[in-house]
């Protein structure tokens, strides 16, 4: 990635990622990063929002990769094996953080969007949970003025989906303005997207290798217990 690719960036300013963030044992691969878009126009300004964040976490080392949505069809309207499904849940399993961007319609994240979500599974793949103890930067575009209805949907399914929400988002208001010719023109709303991106990664790099401390839980262990005391019991019977 060069400065050519990101003629908005001052690259002397952006943070390389801080290893020493990272936990003691951790190998130093790139971090994983998942983009995730709501929109299926050929002019998606959240798939745009989305490509220009991309650009900051490559610059930044980070491993980055898309789905594109085309094709996945509504939930419950197909199986689990559907090839559109089966490649997001492969992504979101590879993935150790998500960024989510969608457009604002009718005062919420798009049924695109959504979709999306509601084919990751909460229950374990092969024994380990898709998203939990991974990290989420939640970003929207709107047609209007300054709203922040669908990232704060997306932060209430990240929490659920038992993501690691960072703090920062990006909201890009009249996204019709801010953009040219596919990318994102200076500006302050531009720099909050590289704000997230930075931090995503900083996020991503402190709190994997940590996630099962994070998350694990005590009603789980409770209920693993009783699982194991029942097997024993039933077969000591």
């Amino acid at each position: 990635m060069t400065q050519t690719d990101m003629p908005n960036l001052a690259a002397e300013q952006l943070q390389p990622l801080d290893w020493s963030l990272a936990a003691p044992d951790d190998d130093r691969h790139p971090p994983r990063i998942l983009m995730l878009y709501g929109s299926l126009r050929d002019q998606s300004y959240s798939r745009a929002a989305a490509q220009e964040g991309a650009r900051v976490l490559t610059a930044l080392g980070c491993d980055v990769r898309f789905f594109h949505p085309s094709g996945l069809p509504l939930p419950d309207d197909a199986d689990a094996d559907h090839p559109k499904v089966q490649e997001l849940r492969d992504l979101v399993m590879w993935s150790e953080g998500m960024v989510w961007s969608s457009p604002e319609r009718h005062g919420a994240m798009t049924g695109i969007m959504k979709t999306q979500i509601d084919w990751i599974p909460l229950a374990p793949i092969g024994g380990v949970r898709p998203t939990q103890g991974k990290t989420l930067a939640v970003m929207q575009v709107s047609g209007g003025s300054q709203s922040f209805n669908a990232v704060n949907q997306m932060r209430i399914l990240g929490r659920w989906m038992r993501l690691i929400t960072i703090p920062n988002q990006s909201s890009v208001p009249k996204a019709w303005l801010e953009f040219e010719n596919g990318r994102m023109k200076p500006s302050p709303l531009y720099n909050r997207i590289v704000d997230v991106m930075e931090e995503l990664a900083r996020f991503t790099i402190l709190t994997r290798g940590r996630s099962a401390h994070l998350t694990d839980r005590y009603s789980e262990r409770v209920e693993t217990a009783e699982e194991v005391n029942k097997r024993v019991s039933t077969k000591s019977m």
